[in-house]
């Protein structure tokens, strides 16, 4: 809600001729959590108004009989006459009706949520803070339709994929969306190498920069309407994070503290020990071996029988403990604010050992506004150091296949056992250490002036720094003391990496009303430039284990590659809308791209939109005939954006060091061929949605419906091995379809001073789909994808049962050539999600909030078949293997128990891991979040407190057996189950 104030100054003199029946009146504005500052106070007719400070106070000057108006967005406005009393108290309601109000940022502009023509979704500050996260995407899990997040480790520090509106490109590790943080583009392509990275599924993500608490919204543009602005940068959408900012009024300093514990969220159902040796005793029979080999430990007599350790419990079942801290300071004048806060973050692990994860942050904003409010510069930076050291290796794999009778930890004097070497032992692993050390920046500076005749010049500058070191050591402790390994035989492999980026935005606005029209352009341009540096080196054979670290140590060294690389983006944008009497709007937008990633005559691309939306409940025959219908509006848009998501130099040739010595010089070896007949890859993008309000908008519903074809798909061509070289970028005529359904639902379902309960509710029904692949057939990618399927899924041979007879799995011989090759794996098994959501609820009574979010997936995923070896092998094995088949004629689930030596039966198993066997039900319902707070009444004047109560990933219903089901990455730790303690000062 925005009015056109004038602020009164304390000296201000009010002329007229009822001047001298004025009075200063004073108050407090508070809200059922205590007092509120920033209320716009104004008196009703007049241009006086004043806002409350950061206690909740103001003074205004008014006349008797005068009327105070008393607004402030997401609470019911209040009026309030005033009487011969100067002192007005005023409590105000939260109204979660009036949120199409709210302004939501849409990148280069603002736009009122109702009046926007775009698919924008938001979650503020208020949904990130009742989650205890680390990583500001799962500030977003199950709370935003059309927004796929999944978690990929529990491991401290790991990261997320996120998905918006499904996959695009044919191409791995490219469907990523753009991430801006106050108006600076932030690249998220990982940092670090899987050589140094080996705890997390992925290369280190620089997303672990962007601290939670700094947060003051997420915005989502998911349509062409809404990316079609930042072109080839907007096709897999774009993430808008805007930091937080200072207020006017009195200094407010602000510190909290929280306190959390963390443990796995679910384990696998292994086999005991006497299930576990009945099944390796049958195995060895089948054999036909009545004397167990002398390294079958586990049987014959070398490890005690009756030993039993439940070893998820003992390697990944500890407590990780968690601790924040946070402390800020904000306030200002009318004209400049400002904020300082900073923050630390440790978290412990669940594996034994002393590992942590340490980051801390500073932000800093500062804005100024001229007296007449034609000037204006605004300044934000952040700050982010992070150390996390952890295990070189996840031993959720290794507590998983040791068997149950394996030996114990540690010897009678507290050494590590090796049992006269008959095994490794798992804690010698966590003498190998992953460390990382990253340093991160990102500032923005804007500029901007009000010109006349309604023009505003505006410019952006922005520039980030981001400072990665890993290293992953292999020390000579790690082996069994009996080979008597010194520092000879430690290793370590380095990463360095480094990519700093600036970006200059010029801006022009105009708007000009016309008749009952109003009109809004903007032109603009981009000029950006990213410069990376990386580098793996290797070095082995060190005089002592203390020197390490220190690569000029070791005997032999090694520097894998070495590569600077340059990136540079320029474009060219505008806007135009149209609104006509509030009712009828039409939004156009284009980008002019140009990349150094394609080579000459391809380097510019057009990319465009146009949008448009009826508000049809001002609409007379409306409100006639549906008086409870209190919102209404239709929108739709259709554009073009694009992808040059390809990495930097590919049409080049391009060569590297081979790292071979000839002759006493190194060589180079050619590593891509010249090929500037690529372009840009394209998404059509199409939408449709409704959205209504019923009962003054205590019902709110979003129906929107989208079609986004991905085509002239960047993809690495593969090429013959004569040639040298294994592909060559290209473009390939194929085309990716991704559509679906998105429903959200608001309801305010009471709204009282004392008590309030919201709902939020979403549903994204997504449908991924290949729709053209010339020549699929007689490609090479004829067994990976299918026309008219999902590119995400998997071609699988059909299981068909246990043979009675044999005792052996069997599997459907597709062609009936009598064989069973690769041309038999025609099941078809969709990895996409059907269906996904989320399910918020928020409950208010005086002092106490309580919220909770539930989220639900229906999807499939790989089950523990995948990841094992025939049952009867030595190690452990899921509980479901019990009931192998034994003799001739039995009806069995599971095929014969082998050692290793029935070739039949393993190459059986071999396939049946890739059967649609090995595929299972992962949909599940998971309470990921509940959030409780207490308001403590305060008896200190202008001071605040309130206590909290937090829980993450705590309940969890789901038919899967194997294991976390959101979890992609199998032997990687799960997410954890968090609870966690705070408390918040304010004065």
């Amino acid at each position: 809600m925005t009015k056109k104030t004038e602020t009164l100054r304390p000296f201000d003199c009010v002329q007229g001729d009822n001047a001298s029946t004025q009075q200063n009146i004073k108050g407090v504005v508070t809200d059922s959590n205590g007092v509120l500052s920033g209320v716009t106070v104004t008196v009703k007719g007049k241009l006086i108004s004043t806002i409350t400070d950061s206690k909740g106070q103001f003074s205004i000057a008014a006349e008797q009989d005068d009327v105070l108006v008393f607004s402030y967005i997401g609470y019911k406005e209040v009026a309030v006459t005033v009487s011969v009393n100067s002192i007005v108290n005023v409590t105000m309601q939260e109204d979660a009706t009036t949120l199409k109000e709210v302004t939501v940022n849409a990148g280069y502009y603002k736009v009122k949520d109702k009046e926007r023509t775009g698919s924008i979704t938001k979650i503020t500050s208020k949904d990130i803070s009742t989650q205890p996260v680390a990583n500001v995407l799962a500030a977003m899990q199950g709370r935003m339709a059309g927004v796929d997040v999944v978690q990929t480790t529990g491991v401290p520090g790991g990261g997320f994929d996120i998905r918006i509106r499904g996959l695009n490109s044919l191409r791995s590790g490219v469907n990523a969306p753009l991430y801006v943080i106050d108006g600076v583009p932030f690249s998220s392509d990982a940092i670090g190498d899987s050589q140094t990275s080996s705890t997390l599924p992925t290369a280190t993500s620089p997303l672990n920069s962007i601290n939670p608490s700094d947060i003051e919204s997420i915005e989502i543009l998911k349509d062409a309407d809404a990316t079609a602005i930042y072109g080839s940068r907007g096709a897999n959408g774009v993430v808008l994070i805007t930091t937080k900012k200072g207020k006017a009024g009195k200094t407010q300093f602000t510190a909290s503290a929280s306190t959390g514990t963390g443990q796995i969220t679910k384990k696998l159902d292994l086999l005991n020990t006497s299930q576990y040796l009945a099944i390796r005793q049958q195995a060895f029979a089948n054999d036909g071996i009545t004397t167990y080999p002398y390294n079958a430990y586990d049987v014959n007599g070398t490890w005690d029988v009756n030993r039993y350790t439940d070893w998820q419990k003992e390697l990944t079942g500890g407590t990780a403990v968690i601790k924040t801290l946070q402390a800020s300071v904000l306030g200002g004048s009318a004209q400049t604010h400002f904020l300082v806060s900073g923050n630390t973050y440790t978290q412990s692990t669940v594996f034994p050992g002393d590992f942590t994860y340490k980051k801390g942050a500073v932000h800093v904003s500062l804005d100024h506004e001229s007296e007449d409010k034609r000037f204006k510069v605004v300044f934000s930076g952040g700050y982010d150091v992070q150390h996390n050291d952890q295990p070189a290796a996840d031993l959720t794999r290794i507590s998983r296949n040791l068997a149950p009778n394996a030996p114990a930890l540690y010897d009678a004097n507290g050494n590590l056992n090796w049992e006269n070497s008959t095994w490794e032992n798992p804690l010698a692993a966590l003498r190998s250490e992953s460390l990382a050390k990253t340093n991160s920046l990102v500032a923005n500076s804007t500029f901007s002036y009000q010109l006349p005749y309604g023009f505003m010049a505006k410019t952006s500058l922005g520039f980030t720094d981001l400072r990665h070191h890993e290293s992953r050591t292999d020390p000579s402790t790690i082996y069994d003391p009996v080979y008597e390994a010194g520092a000879e035989y430690s290793s370590i492999f380095l990463t360095t990496s480094s990519r700093q980026s600036w970006i200059v935005e010029p801006q022009l606005q105009w708007q000009r009303t016309v008749g009952k029209g109003k009109v809004t352009a903007l032109v603009g341009g981009t000029f950006q430039n990213q410069e990376s540096n990386s580098m793996l080196q290797y070095g082995s054979g060190f005089t002592s284990n203390s020197l390490l670290y220190n690569l000029a140590s070791a005997s032999f060294s090694k520097i894998f590659y070495d590569d600077l690389t340059e990136y540079r983006y320029q474009a060219f944008f505008g806007r135009v809308n149209f609104s006509w009497q509030d009712k009828y709007i039409l939004n156009l937008t284009g980008r002019r791209d140009g990349s150094s990633r394609f080579g000459p005559g391809k380097q510019f691309a057009n990319f465009g939109a146009l949008g448009a939306a009826w508000l049809f409940s001002d609409y007379n025959p409306v409100k006639e005939t549906m008086p409870f219908l209190s919102f209404g509006k239709l929108r739709a848009s259709y554009g073009i954006t694009g992808n040059d998501q390809i990495g930097d130099y590919q049409f080049l040739n391009t060569y590297q060091s081979s790292g071979t010595v000839y002759d006493g010089t190194v060589g180079l070896s050619p590593i891509r061929l010249y090929n500037p007949n690529f372009s840009w890859e394209t998404n059509r993008k199409l939408e449709a949605a409704l959205e209504l309000g019923f009962l003054k908008d205590r019902i709110f519903t979003t129906v929107s419906w989208y079609r986004n074809r991905s085509s002239n798909q960047l993809i690495g061509m593969p090429l013959p091995a004569t040639t040298g070289f294994t592909s060559m970028q290209s473009n390939l005529a194929a085309t990716v379809e991704n559509s679906g359904l998105e429903l959200t639902i608001r309801t305010v379902n009471v709204q009282k001073d004392s008590f309030g309960w919201t709902t939020n509710f979403n549903l994204t029904v997504p449908k991924n789909k290949l729709i053209a692949f010339p020549g699929l057939a007689s490609s090479t990618y004829s067994n990976q994808y299918v026309i008219g399927e999902s590119i995400n899924i998997k071609k699988l041979y059909h299981f068909t049962g246990v043979n009675p007879q044999t005792g052996v799995y069997e599997f459907e011989d597709v062609n009936g050539d009598g064989q069973l090759t690769i041309a038999d794996a025609q099941t078809v098994r969709d990895f996409s999600p059907t269906y996904y959501g989320g399910l918020q609820n928020q409950l208010r009574y005086k002092h106490f909030q309580l919220d909770f979010l539930f989220q639900f997936v229906k999807q499939l995923n790989w089950n523990a078949a995948t990841q094992y070896s025939a049952p009867g092998a030595f190690g452990n094995q899921p509980a479901s293997v019990v009931g192998g088949w034994q003799q001739a004629g039995d009806i069995a689930t599971h095929q014969i128990y082998t050692t290793g030596l029935n070739s039949d039966a393993v190459n059986a198993y071999g396939r049946y891991a890739t059967s649609d066997a090995a595929v299972s039900d992962a949909s599940y319902i998971r309470l990921k979040n509940v959030a409780l707070s207490y308001v403590v009444p305060s008896y200190v004047k202008g001071l605040q407190c309130k206590l909290t109560l937090q829980g993450q990933n705590l309940l969890l219903i789901t038919p899967y057996k194997d294991g976390d089901p959101e979890f992609r990455s199998f032997n990687y730790l799960p997410p954890l189950r968090i609870v966690s303690l705070g408390a918040e000062f304010k004065f």
